[in-house]
């Protein structure tokens, strides 16, 4: 129960077992309230992706410490953390009210470009976009893997509050997707599971509209191996959607390991490294057997521990972004 790195590939292998994601959820729950299992130093990091001024002001500090070498590069390596980004664009702003688009905490920090992107497609697409406030800064995800049930709550109940309305919630990281659907539970409230039944990966909003994507100025020029995420495969099961999507834009090989875990598992790869980069090494063998040049993943946690062990890896709105406009 501690050290699952928590990929649901249980319930798909064996879906008589049941919902054991939320046993192990619970168990964990359990272990934080009745042991030592959560001491302060792994509290303090989930506190502060709840403060998401703190988590982008820490992040730049990331940043000059890593130009600076005062932070090991073996040691960012190994726990897969990226080369943090000095500036970040602009936050985004919405143009309209037909779909929501949750930019979370750390993607926010470290990956703004890709919901820059995302937002472009969804737009190409016809649609406005609502950027939420930012009580939508955290989807309490980790929290929930590491049995912190209680600030997971809180930030459930400030997301929901910060996306009001009937539009459609869209989300570009499968680990935050997987969370936001599973509100009605974590909450257990109407209003809850009313909010659940909106959310969509953004793949799978856009794979329903598919013929209205415009066609790619240029079909790009490489190969692309796609790597499932557990928590887009296992648990929403949307991953057929980028599949279908960014195969209207790209050469598109699947691994032939699909449904296996890749080892970053959220904290997972920072908690457990050793056993992270064991996982790791079978699904870098699985990618190398593509002969693709770049990989696509659709969560970040994912991403940056694979490009951690030197791949070229991008997100798949990245990639259909860079073909519809030719960026």
């Amino acid at each position: 129960m501690a050290l699952c790195v928590h990929c649901r590939g249980f319930e798909a292998a064996s879906p008589p077992a049941g919902p054991f994601g939320r046993l192990m959820e619970g168990a964990r729950a359990t272990l934080t309230d009745r042991t030592a299992y959560q001491p302060w130093w792994r509290r303090a990091p989930s506190a502060v992706l709840g403060r998401h001024r703190v988590l982008l002001s820490l992040s730049t500090v990331g940043a000059v410490a890593q130009r600076l070498r005062l932070m090991p590069e073996a040691l960012s390596r190994r726990v897969g953390l990226p080369q943090l980004p000095l500036r970040r664009p602009p936050a985004l702003e919405s143009s309209g009210t037909d779909v929501w688009l949750f930019t979370g905490c750390v993607m926010d920090a470290w990956q703004r470009p890709t919901h820059a992107a995302a937002k472009r497609v969804i737009e190409r697409n016809g649609a406005g976009v609502a950027i939420p406030s930012g009580g939508a800064g955290c989807c309490g995800a980790l929290h929930v893997h590491a049995g912190l049930i209680g600030p997971a709550r809180k930030l459930a109940a400030r997301t929901i509050a910060a996306m009001p309305g009937d539009a459609p919630s869209l989300v570009d990281s499968a680990g935050c997707g997987a969370a936001l659907k599973d509100y009605g539970h974590l909450i257990d409230t109407t209003e809850a599971r009313e909010f659940s039944a909106r959310v969509f990966d953004v793949h799978e909003w856009l794979a329903t509209r598919i013929d209205d994507l415009p066609e790619p100025k240029a079909r790009l020029p490489f190969a692309v191996a796609v790597h499932d995420p557990c928590h887009l495969r296992h648990v929403q099961k949307a991953h057929l959607p980028v599949h279908a999507v960014l195969g209207r834009y790209a050469d598109t090989i699947p691994l032939d390991d699909e449904g296996l875990c890749c080892g970053a598992g959220g904290a997972y790869s920072a908690l457990h490294p050793d056993l992270a980069g064991q996982i790791r090494q079978r699904k870098l063998e699985a990618i190398a057997r593509t002969g693709a040049p770049v990989v696509a993943s659709a969560n970040p946690g994912c991403s940056l521990f694979l490009a951690a062990a030197g791949l070229d890896v991008r997100h798949p709105m990245d990639l259909i972004d860079e073909a519809i406009n030719a960026r």
